[in-house]
């Protein structure tokens, strides 16, 4: 008598739609940002080997190897995806400040550290491409309607240090945070135009920045 043969395993169960949909759907995000980032990179190798003025959007989308429907569905111009490029690397300036300010610190070194981020950023890049990041950082202002307290690289520093007993209470921190911005976009179009000769930006622009402070500081309230 032959033995029964063995039962062949069970089919696994079918995912429910549910979680299905749901993996479609991170699938499609990831390929988007996948998509927005291979644009951005395309972007900036073009901008700082042809320059900005003279790379097309089609240029970026060739490079990139997309259609111009997918530039225009993440960016309205290529002055936009300037806008998101990060070329002065506000985001790692922030991530150093919030690192240092962890510890023990002292406010003119982290704002100073800060803006050493910038400028090795700022190194990789042509001045063209600088002082067109500048002006289309004024331009998302007028856009936006004024600029908002998270867009300001030194608020967060200065309201840490208000509330750590660094900065008299009556400063109007918003107010200094848009003056230290204000020498920070000058000091980059000066140091793109030479102006500062053999002088670092984050040297001279931080002791712009600690001077503005020390005013406002011996303000009378």
């Amino acid at each position: 008598m032959q033995p029964d043969a063995p039962t062949p395993p069970a089919d696994p169960p079918a995912d429910p739609p549910a979680d299905q949909g749901k993996r479609r759907a991170n699938l499609a995000q990831s390929r988007s940002r996948e998509k927005k980032r291979a644009l951005l990179q395309a972007a900036i190798a073009l901008w700082r080997t042809k320059g900005f003025a003279d790379t097309t959007v089609a240029d970026i989308c060739k490079a990139a190897g997309v259609s111009k429907g997918s530039f225009f569905f993440y960016f309205p111009t290529k002055e936009h995806a300037l806008a998101e490029a990060g070329v002065l690397s506000s985001g790692a300036a922030r991530r150093k400040a919030r690192e240092l300010l962890a510890g023990d610190h002292d406010l003119a070194q982290v704002i100073t550290a800060m803006l050493a981020v910038l400028e090795q950023a700022m190194r990789r890049n042509p001045p063209e491409l600088l002082v067109e990041a500048v002006l289309e950082g004024h331009r998302a202002e007028l856009r936006s309607g004024g600029p908002h307290p998270s867009g300001l690289l030194f608020f967060e520093v200065l309201a840490r240090a208000q509330a750590d007993g660094r900065l008299p209470a009556h400063v109007d921190v918003l107010h200094l945070a848009r003056g230290a911005q204000s020498l920070m976009e000058t000091g980059t179009r000066h140091w793109a135009s030479g102006a500062y000769g053999d002088r670092g930006f984050a040297e001279t622009t931080g002791r712009d920045i600690a001077a503005l402070i020390a005013g406002h500081s011996g303000l009378a309230p």
